[in-house]
């Protein structure tokens, strides 16, 4: 009898991996990285619970690393089969894991250096350029909606999630030994309020559900009240001549903000001088955007192409990319009237924490947090109101308005996730709650409850039969 293991993202919203096992064929369901604490992230370094040699395939969801960053480490661990995405993600995925990769390797390398003083033994990064390289040989992908066979008795179908290009929703067709299972994973569940995107497809029919609960706990603000928020922090910013800094996921927030800066251009209502793009891997990934605008929902698509060449940098035609440290470097002379979007989206590492430096202890500065901030992490630090903030070895006052906009989420609210799950068939099929902090996934079970469903939350390294 198939066999589901759940080996992350049991206790957050990082790690995501599920091994399923049947009689012909084992794949792996996700191959995320550990983010956030410090004690999180070393689970990234110790050795997979599997034998990764009998894996037979590798499904990945969407382009984000806690998704998908540790397949390069799966293959430099002895991993040679194919690993499945949909086409956007194939070419988002290049981006990120070499970044992920030459960070890596950066830190590996100053960190070695202390060591070496020290008389210490030395560390390996956890993958290296190299084995990003041979991982991205074994990519394939895939259309949505096209039903492909990735292992013996096993079929996978992608549906478009909405949550960030190329994310998708999992269909898994199961026939093991004439026994015949569909397990559905959610992935990341699009916010249906969010731009560019379509909004998460529906599926009927399941057998087993995982469903992510990232905010299983709540509702996120009106998009309306968030925008109509955002342009009077871009008035105001104007007015008073400050900063604004946007720290953002170089992949979908980034090119969502834009297209609302953009829209703000369009009325008339951007006074800035400039809105600067300091990230190459976000410049990178606004470019992959633009050749797959076939998936955008038809409205926004429609938005950028009146009259114009169809790109977010037509549409905002203030945006400059700052793709080299020089130009980065150079933004911090810059004392007002300027817009800085830059990673990362938590504030934890990339040129964002250089800004907050040279910008955080003036009060004319403004800080728009418009993404999920995990415990831990810099930009949680900020969010729950910290008066000094460590930053690049320095403790900086914070006398900048720090804003939180969640209408700006790319996951789905509490309502929309159960608004979503509640489009399956009755009898309800068996749901386990993943990809969420206890306190939203508990949260979601009791509302699921009142829905009829009987929700349950998965341990690490618990095993069920589908």
């Amino acid at each position: 009898m198939a066999k589901l293991t759940f080996y992350g993202a049991t206790e957050g919203v990082t790690g995501s991996s599920y091994l399923i096992e049947t009689e012909q064929s084992t794949i792996l369901l996700e191959c995320g990285l550990y983010q956030g604490r410090r004690e999180e992230e070393r689970k990234n370094e110790k050795p997979f619970p599997f034998d990764v040699r009998k894996i037979d395939a590798v499904v990945i969801s969407h382009a984000h690393l806690d998704h998908a960053g540790r397949v390069p480490k799966l293959v430099a661990d002895g991993y040679n089969g194919v690993v499945y995405m949909t086409h956007p993600t194939n070419e988002l995925l290049e981006i990120l894991l070499k970044d992920a990769a030459s960070i890596q390797e950066r830190d590996a390398e100053w960190e070695n250096k202390r060591r070496r003083r020290a008389g210490k033994k030395e560390i390996e990064p956890l993958y290296t350029m190299d084995d990003v390289e041979e991982a991205l040989k074994l990519y394939e992908g895939v259309a949505y909606g096209h039903r492909h066979e990735v292992a013996k008795g096993i079929e996978v179908c992608f549906r478009d999630a909405g949550h960030i290009l190329g994310s998708s929703i999992v269909e898994l067709f199961i026939n093991d030994k004439g026994q015949k299972k569909k397990l559905v994973f959610s992935g990341d569940l699009g916010n249906s309020d969010a731009a560019l995107l379509r909004d998460p497809e529906t599926i009927v029919e399941a057998d087993l559900i995982l469903l992510e609960s990232t905010y299983g706990d709540r509702n996120h603000r009106a998009i309306d009240d968030t925008l109509k928020e955002f342009e009077d922090i871009i008035i105001e910013a104007s007015e008073n001549g400050g900063n604004i800094l946007i720290p953002s996921f170089a992949v979908g927030r980034t090119q969502e903000i834009i297209f609302y800066l953009g829209k703000l251009y369009q009325e008339g209502k951007l006074k800035q001088q400039a809105v600067y793009l300091d990230s190459p891997m976000a410049i990178a990934a606004t470019e992959v955007y633009h050749r797959f605008q076939n998936v955008f929902n038809p409205e926004d698509s429609a938005s950028l192409h009146y009259g114009r060449s169809g790109t977010l940098h037509s549409y905002l035609p203030v945006l400059r990319y700052s793709r080299t440290t020089e130009e980065s470097m150079a933004l911090n002379r810059l004392d007002s009237g300027a817009i800085i979007i830059a990673g990362s989206g938590m504030c934890n590492g990339g040129r964002i924490r250089h800004h907050l430096k040279h910008n955080l202890w003036k009060s004319k500065t403004h800080v728009i947090i418009v993404g999920f901030q995990a415990k831990g992490t810099p930009g949680r630090i900020l969010v729950d109101g910290t008066k000094t903030f460590r930053v690049v070895g320095e403790e900086i006052a914070v006398k900048a308005s720090i804003h939180t906009l969640g209408g700006f989420s790319a996951h789905a609210s509490q309502s929309q996730l159960i608004e979503w799950v509640n489009n399956f068939n009755k009898p309800h099929p068996g749901l386990y709650l993943v990809h969420g902090e206890e306190k939203a996934k508990a949260a979601l079970r009791e509302k699921l409850s009142h829905h009829g469903w009987s929700a349950n939350i998965p341990h690490y390294g618990e095993s069920i039969h589908l």
